[in-house]
């Protein structure tokens, strides 16, 4: 076939084809039309998509932009409707493929009534029974002549001797005690000739003398010639115990009131622990409680609260509390640390779910019930008392509900709970989907770093042929494409109405090429005189 025959018949078929679309297009314009631009519906899909209720409008690229009646943007877009029964938000069913339910790993587990295992524990400390603690500290000074217990932590009975003194002054109290003795013994011998004056003066001295030394808590004479008691003294323990503090050495000096030694009872100890203000209500005076302390793993001693302290600490919100522990054994030695639970009470049945159902957002506690076929919802509960492994529902769930217990992937600090179940229902596991589609390259703008681009209609994106404006991901992206370059390139959605380029192609052959322009009304036709194989005549 010559040329000019082949250019003659392409010239006709063409003619043809643009007057077949555009008597198509003429006959569809009184069909009613659902969605978006560039789509047409059949009228049976229009009135099931009229029949769902929409609860509002968004903008069909990506702005944080709503509208609760149908508008257009800017662009002439149509804004896209959403749906009541496919918003994957807390009011309604999220449905999840049985292939991606698998694929995230999801448990569940039913709501069951129970006791809870949630005895109040505390953390403490095992100090000395301040009851049982003794000083030996004399009141009067001298000299240490003898120690008879020599080394902190010996044990002491009860009369046992400490150490032995020599003092000046309680040698010159024996000494007034036992002139003061004679002359009134003088005196008496004497009968009535002896001067009553010196009789009444040597029994105010020896008064006098007396009293000095029961103050000083020394021996007074306990014959009756006359000797006084020597000027050495030994102390005796007042107590038995331990010593827990040893103040002197053998030949050192003491002044009045120097605690000496200290002695410790230990047959009984505190333990000192700290609950918090909260469970403050939970503890009272009298209650059964549990020690263990990690030398002795597996062994518990009982123990009462014996004392409740009366203030809070304002930096740990706490309260101290006091309990008395029998350590006849010695098994327990102050410093210890020590781990407390108090029994609460009988156990009750209480509603209850693990720990790792409640999905916690910092301003409510949400669990997702978990439906049939693949469905769950979001559902907002009370919590009430936490144990080891459950956490009581008071509020929103019912004994048998089921629910999710492996829903940590939900839990995303930088996004509200609304955005995690969307995670949850997406298909794909890149963070931004990626869209490919084909257009014609119109200009490249170096310092802004976008370029113009017009593509054909994008399903996904309920987009029709229009020529916009992207960010190139890279500089070199555009490298070699002259305006009117006919392409293939690959965006994907970044900021909120931003899309960015990642990669352009130039494409082989023209027969499927697009006009630098693309139509802006359903029924427009390319001009006669120069007809393009490649135009499109609406949407």
């Amino acid at each position: 076939m010559k040329p000019p025959v082949r250019h003659f018949i392409a010239a006709i078929a063409l003619i043809l084809a643009v007057a077949s679309g555009y008597w198509i297009g003429s006959g569809q314009r009184h069909e009613p039309v659902s969605g978006s631009l560039g789509s047409t519906l059949p009228t049976g899909t229009a009135a099931s998509q009229d029949e769902r209720p929409v609860l509002y409008y968004r903008n069909p690229m990506g702005l944080p932009d709503t509208s609760p009646i149908p508008k257009k943007d800017s662009m002439g877009m149509d804004y896209i409707p959403v749906y009541a029964d496919d918003t994957p938000d807390d009011r309604g069913v999220v449905s999840v493929s049985p292939a991606r339910v698998q694929l995230l790993g999801v448990k569940t587990a039913i709501a069951e009534q129970g006791p809870l295992d949630a005895p109040l524990r505390a953390v403490g400390r095992i100090e000395l029974n301040e009851r049982s603690v003794v000083d030996v500290a004399p009141r009067f000074e001298g000299w240490v002549e003898r120690l008879h217990v020599n080394a902190v932590g010996d044990p002491v009975r009860r009369g046992q001797a400490l150490f032995t003194t020599y003092s000046p002054e309680l040698q010159s109290a024996n000494e007034d005690l036992r002139i003061a003795e004679r002359l009134r013994r003088d005196s008496s011998a004497n009968g009535t000739a002896g001067d009553p004056m010196t009789a009444d003066a040597a029994a105010r001295l020896a008064d006098a003398a007396r009293e000095r030394l029961r103050n000083w808590e020394a021996p007074a004479p306990r014959n009756s010639s006359g000797d006084a008691a020597p000027a050495r003294q030994t102390f005796h323990a007042p107590a038995n115990g331990f010593v827990l503090e040893k103040n002197i050495v053998q030949g050192s000096r003491f002044m009045p009131g120097d605690a000496l030694y200290r002695i410790a009872d230990l047959s009984t100890v505190w333990v000192i622990a700290d609950i918090f203000e909260q469970d403050l209500g939970r503890v009272h005076v009298g209650q059964s409680a549990s020690v263990s302390v990690d030398a002795f793993p597996g062994r518990h001693f009982t123990a009462k609260v014996a004392y409740l302290y009366p203030t809070v600490s304002i930096t740990s919100r706490s309260t101290a509390l006091r309990l008395e522990l029998d350590n006849r054994d010695g098994a327990l030695r102050p410093g210890m640390f020590a781990h407390v639970e108090l029994d609460t009470g009988p156990a009750r049945a209480r509603l209850l779910v693990p720990g790792s159902a409640v999905i916690d957002d910092g301003d409510r506690q949400v669990v997702l019930l978990a439906l049939d076929e693949g469905r769950f919802k979001p559902q907002a509960v009370k919590l009430g008392q936490r144990g080891r492994n459950d956490v009581e529902i008071l509020e929103g769930l019912e004994a048998g509900d089921r629910v999710v217990v492996s829903a940590n992937f939900l839990i995303d600090s930088e996004s509200s709970l609304r955005a995690a179940l969307a995670n949850l229902v997406s298909a794909e596991a890149a963070p931004s989907p990626t869209y490919r589609t084909r257009g014609t390259f119109d200009a490249y703008d170096e310092a802004a770093g976008t370029v113009t681009l017009a593509h054909e209609a994008i399903p996904e994106l309920q987009w029709p042929e229009m020529t916009m404006e992207f960010r190139l991901a890279a500089p070199e992206v555009a490298a070699g494409f002259a305006p009117g370059s006919k392409i293939h390139f690959t965006f994907q959605a970044g900021e909120p109405g931003e899309y960015i380029v990642t990669r352009i192609e130039a494409r082989e052959t023209s027969a499927d090429a697009l006009p630098a322009r693309a139509a802006s009304s359903p029924d427009r036709t390319p001009p006669p005189a120069s007809p393009r194989p490649d135009a499109h005549g609406g949407h």
